[in-house]
């Protein structure tokens, strides 16, 4: 019997154990992906308890305290940060199997230099030890600890992004870099569409009166960005509405100006339009285009009209995607105008949908053009990315994939990177000790190395 969490946790052969120690474990952190706070990081304050940095907006750890019994005002409610804390260290010992359960301690170890289980721990004290450590453990030194080179957060197209600014006038080493979120623009059927629309207008100074001049408006908000270092771009898609028809687009913005009600080949073709605008022009600047597909958010109507969204309420859609993804690639590629791009599914029974989607149109001298990002959210945890491993190495090329991403919004969740690497390490180990491929260690070795951080390097137009 192994003991918990030792050096060697995930490693089950000595291959797994050399790929980890001597390539993994040594490279830096390529995060492109994340949902961080520029304000946090750029204040670079010290938490004033663990509860702050452990448990606050971490909606993983939310939803397991829901159903472990606990009171919402024990989570997210007024009670006192070490009542939350304590419930949650209360639960955590019933999380087995869950890979919060690995996560938490991962994190305990790695910043707190806590190696035992919770469960043995006093949790007053265990509160105490972490509080003493707080003073030090600003977001600018985690993020050194995690030797993280790169980080890309989330910012929508009217944020101003000062807080990257101070930033850079920092003495973080690490690049925190604005990502172009322009879901609110796109998503004509949203309530708040239309004042989304007034901000981007008074932002990129260009009058709006038609789908074109929010094209353009989004397009000056993009030079906006790409100045200020930005190289890539998200879409949280959900489902892939599409439908290639310019005069449905404009009759669709007309029909919202008016107050009337969309039809869903109106939505469609607006959404389509903006698509091919927005990916074009990304195609342009040498941009990543990532499109998250597949989250049914906010369920819980009762909890989000109270709490707001990105509070623990959101799952899996089942919704098909694949034709109409195919279009919107296609179209694009049609016209040479189709960007690098990385195709996330929260459905795991759409793996391989993704996994051949992505054949379908690599090219232009670029390894992985098209990639098939790692386990997503409900995904990243072990069997989620080892499927996800398996889904990209049966029918593409595992070699250059670029890795891991945090998606969190916590500076602790770069112990995920470690969790990542060790299954990886694991995955590839397993099939040299089954005589599947060579015991190669130097080669073996680059490809680790290369999937942990250096195809992150080459892909992203981003210097290190």
């Amino acid at each position: 019997m192994k003991t918990f969490m030792c050096e060697d946790f995930l490693l089950e052969n000595e291959i797994s154990k050399e790929l980890y120690h001597k390539h993994a474990k040594i490279m830096p952190i390529y995060d492109y992906h994340c949902h961080l706070s520029p304000k946090e990081i750029a204040d670079n304050q010290a938490f004033s308890n663990m509860t702050q940095v452990w448990l606050k907006g971490d909606h993983y750890k939310w939803r397991a305290m829901r159903s472990f019994g606990i009171e919402e005002n024990a989570i997210t409610g007024h009670v006192s940060d070490y009542e939350k804390f304590k419930g949650f260290v209360d639960m955590l010992p019933y999380t087995i199997g869950n890979p919060m359960y690995h996560w938490s301690h991962l994190e305990l170890k790695k910043y707190f230099d806590i190696d035992k289980p919770v469960n043995d721990l006093d949790t007053k004290e265990l509160w105490d030890t972490c509080n003493n450590q707080l003073d030090h453990l600003t977001p600018h030194k985690l993020i050194e600890m995690s030797q993280v080179k790169v980080i890309c957060t989330t910012d929508d197209p009217v944020d101003t992004l000062e807080d990257h600014d101070r930033i850079k006038e920092s003495s973080l080493k690490a690049k925190v870099l604005p990502t172009y979120r322009p879901d609110k623009a796109i998503k004509i059927e949203n309530e708040a569409y239309l004042e989304y629309i007034k901000l981007l207008e008074a932002v990129s100074g260009h009058p709006i009166k038609g789908v074109d001049d929010v094209i353009k408006a989004l397009t000056i908000r993009m030079d906006f960005f790409h100045d200020k270092g930005c190289r890539v771009s998200d879409h949280a898609l959900d489902t892939v509405e599409y439908l290639n028809d310019d005069d449905l687009a404009e009759q669709a913005f007309k029909v919202i100006m008016n107050g009337e009600n969309l039809s869903d080949k109106m939505r469609a073709a607006y959404k389509g339009k903006i698509m091919r605008a927005l990916a074009s022009h990304y195609h342009k600047r040498n941009w990543v285009m990532q499109l998250h597909i597949g989250a049914q958010r906010n369920n819980n109507k009762r909890l989000f009209e109270t709490m707001g969204p990105d509070t623990g309420f959101d799952s899996i859609c089942d919704q098909n995607f694949s034709i109409k993804l195919a279009e919107l690639m296609s179209d694009l590629d049609i016209k040479a105008e189709l960007p690098k791009t990385i195709l996330y599914t929260l459905d795991p029974s759409y793996n391989y949908v993704i996994g051949t989607m992505i054949g379908n149109f690599q090219g232009g001298g670029i390894k992985g053009k098209i990639q098939f990002g790692s386990g997503w959210w409900f995904n990243d945890q072990k069997d989620g990315m080892i499927e996800q491993l398996k889904a990209l190495s049966n029918l593409g090329l595992l070699s250059t994939f670029v890795g891991m991403l945090t998606d969190s919004r916590s500076l602790l969740s770069y112990t995920r990177h470690e969790y990542f690497r060790r299954i990886l390490c694991q995955f590839i180990g397993d099939m040299v000790m089954k005589g599947e491929y060579p015991h190669d260690m130097k080669l073996l070795g680059k490809i680790v190395e290369d999937i942990c951080y250096n195809n992150a390097v080459n892909y992203f137009d981003i210097e290190v």
